[in-house]
């Protein structure tokens, strides 16, 4: 009977934490409700703690409320184990000095979201670059503090990089693209998207140096024409997106070899956009007879 009694009255915090707790059953539970449980005893304050000082993933979601700054802080400060840091939810206040003690230990990240980051400076991508040298995804869209030196230093250090978000940084030009290209050939996805510095002489080195290259982001590069489309589809056998939309100069001459190859345009082509337009006026659709 005693036994039975102890077996009713088992509590959650009985199992083994590290064991148990931590790796089966915190992990699923969605990070800000980890940080209410906190609340609830000295015990549960305690366990989250164990937890946080251990988690490989430190992400947010999109719809959750912003993080307080001392909270960022206070549920990094443990951990040496990160594998996984997006700073989305930390965008509008984080600056150098929170994050380049996250960064400075936890030299095992692989994948680093600090796109809409404004406070942050070239420090933290520099620091990044020299303590994360098995980086393989980086986000830094709008990112306008992203400079050609910073850049440079992290195609250096992490030659094993394969997805970066360059969206909007507006400060980067051919020379720092091109760098890259031939510093990351393993790249397999990049945007270089809303830079109108970005010509013909990047998308070209791009494609003759990640040749495994599969998704490419141009939208809104103003200055990228047809001839480095036409080197990008003779050197990058892999591809299946790309975007060109507002590349006034990128016509379908170029683009039809790729859409041969299934390849994922985001602009249609002529005869379609044309038909769009056409119902449009017209409220209704044309047939039209496409064999002729």
């Amino acid at each position: 009977m005693d036994e039975e009694a102890k077996m009713r009255t088992c509590h959650l915090l009985d199992l083994p934490w590290e064991d148990v707790l931590v790796p089966h059953i915190l992990c699923y539970l969605p990070l800000q409700h980890l940080v209410s449980l906190q609340r609830v005893s000295k015990q549960f304050h305690n366990l989250i703690k164990v937890y946080l000082s251990n988690c490989r993933t430190f992400h947010l979601s999109p719809t959750s409320p912003c993080i307080p700054r001392e909270a960022f802080c206070s549920m990094l400060k443990d951990n040496k184990v990160l594998q996984n840091l997006s700073l989305q939810n930390c965008s509008d206040w984080v600056s150098d000095k929170e994050l380049l003690p996250v960064i400075g230990q936890n030299q095992h990240l692989q994948r680093v979201d600090m796109s809409g980051c404004a406070c942050l400076t070239r420090h933290s991508l520099v620091a990044v670059s020299l303590s994360c040298m098995h980086l393989q995804h980086l986000g830094l869209a709008h990112c306008e503090w992203v400079d050609s030196l910073s850049l440079r230093s992290l195609a250096d250090h992490c030659g094993g990089l394969q997805l970066i978000d360059l969206t909007a940084c507006r400060q980067l030009k051919d020379d720092a693209i091109c760098y890259l290209a031939k510093k990351c050939s393993n790249l397999r996805s990049l945007s270089l998207a809303v830079n109108a510095n970005i010509t013909d002489e990047s998308v070209e080195e791009v494609a003759k140096n990640c040749r495994v290259l599969e998704q490419l982001d141009l939208t809104g590069c103003l200055r990228v024409r047809n001839q480095s489309i036409r080197t990008l589809a003779e050197y990058c056998p892999k591809l299946q997106s790309l975007k060109v939309n507002h590349c006034h100069n990128v016509t379908e001459s170029s683009l039809d070899p790729l859409r041969k190859r299934n390849v994922v345009i985001d602009v249609e082509p002529p005869l379609q956009r044309a038909l769009v337009l056409l119902q449009d006026v017209l409220g209704f659709a044309p047939f039209i007879n496409l064999q002729i």
